[in-house]
């Protein structure tokens, strides 16, 4: 028999266990306290924000590394599927109904929401509808797995991933939070709207006024919430969002479409490059070139500053599509309804 210790957040226990089940509980578990990207993030935490470095070695312990979070990151849907089979996801009438239904039950915080940060109610329940099914698939990962295991064993956006478990570990802190409780994505997303630890602390708002703000459990603050990010990252209130184009036989074709970045470009120099929109558009309004893989085959669109912010959300082009789309679905369906949603 061996005496088996381990600490934890409440302390150190300790039990005896056979020989067997302890060469099974080694191979099985796969936590951090050996690893030595964990150690330096725990001396950074230590020196830096003055956390207790023996808390950081029994949090560590309990944070396992997860393969199938490492199997989901290299294949997001955003990169291997076409745009007609990503569409196809997210444009269900189950989802547009649900997401009248979510209007409705929650009209009143969406109002709210839209006079006070200019983002119109569709596009707040479009986001939170592709993020979570609104509210009833938020992730069944430990956030805490997900974050170390990107951390620390993700090389091509380790960095990224180490400021987010820093930021994580703040945020639980802050709200007085045990950070094993927080289950998400396999990237670390949280609640409704699927905030990641830094958008939670530097966007999530108390829309409900109980000084506390909740994206996890709360529907006005992750309605409220999703509307300052989007208020934040440069949402044009009354803006379009993305407009049809057709590609003229002129079309030039070193034109880079889909490309994630600020639209430099004017509606006059993408006529003049033979991408001309289907309805009159001022000529110096600045857009990005979209070409998208179609059911029936190549499409193309010009998206203009709020199609950009969308993409701050999650940078993909399929993405902010979707999330165009079914707000616009789910704005035909409430006013079919018969609500006013002014």
């Amino acid at each position: 028999m061996f005496l088996s210790c381990r600490k934890s957040v409440v302390g150190v226990t300790c039990r005896r266990l056979p020989i067997l089940l302890l060469l099974l509980t080694s191979t099985v578990r796969a936590d951090y306290t050996s690893s030595p990207k964990a150690q330096v993030f725990i001396d950074r935490m230590v020196t830096e924000h003055q956390f207790s470095r023996e808390s950081l070695q029994a949090l560590f312990y309990h944070a396992n590394k997860r393969q199938t979070i490492l199997d989901a990151i290299s294949r997001p849907a955003e990169k291997t599927k076409s745009w007609a089979d990503y569409r196809n996801i997210f444009i269900k009438d189950a989802r547009i109904k649900s997401g009248v239904k979510f209007w409705l039950d929650n009209a009143d915080a969406l109002a709210r929401a839209e006079q006070e940060f200019g983002v119109p109610a569709e596009y707040i329940v479009a986001i939170i509808g592709v993020e979570t099914l609104y509210g009833r698939v938020t992730g069944s990962y430990r956030v805490i797995d997900a974050l170390s295991t990107l951390a620390f064993d993700y090389p091509p956006r380790s960095d990224f991933f180490t400021r987010e478990l820093e930021q994580y570990l703040l945020l639980t802190r802050e709200h007085q939070q045990d950070p094993l409780s927080h289950k998400g994505s396999y990237a670390g997303a949280m609640g409704y709207g699927q905030f990641m630890p830094s958008s939670y602390r530097h966007y999530a708002v108390d829309f409900d006024g109980d000084d506390l703000p909740d994206i996890w459990n709360n529907l006005p603050d992750a309605i409220g919430s999703v509307a300052n990010y989007f208020k934040s990252h440069g949402w044009q209130p009354g803006k379009q969002v993305v407009l049809r184009a057709r590609p003229e036989d002129t079309l030039d074709s070193t034109i880079v479409y889909n490309q994630i970045v600020p639209p430099e470009h004017s509606i006059g120099g993408w006529m003049k490059a033979g991408l001309k929109p289907i309805s009159a558009v001022p000529s110096e309004t600045l857009a990005l070139a979209i070409k998208l893989d179609g059911a029936l085959g190549d499409e193309y669109w010009l998206g203009f500053n709020n199609f950009y912010v969308i993409t701050r959300y999650n940078r993909s082009h399929m993405y902010a599509m979707a999330v165009h789309q079914l707000a616009q679905a789910i704005v035909l369906g409430y006013q079919a309804d018969g609500r006013d949603h002014e």
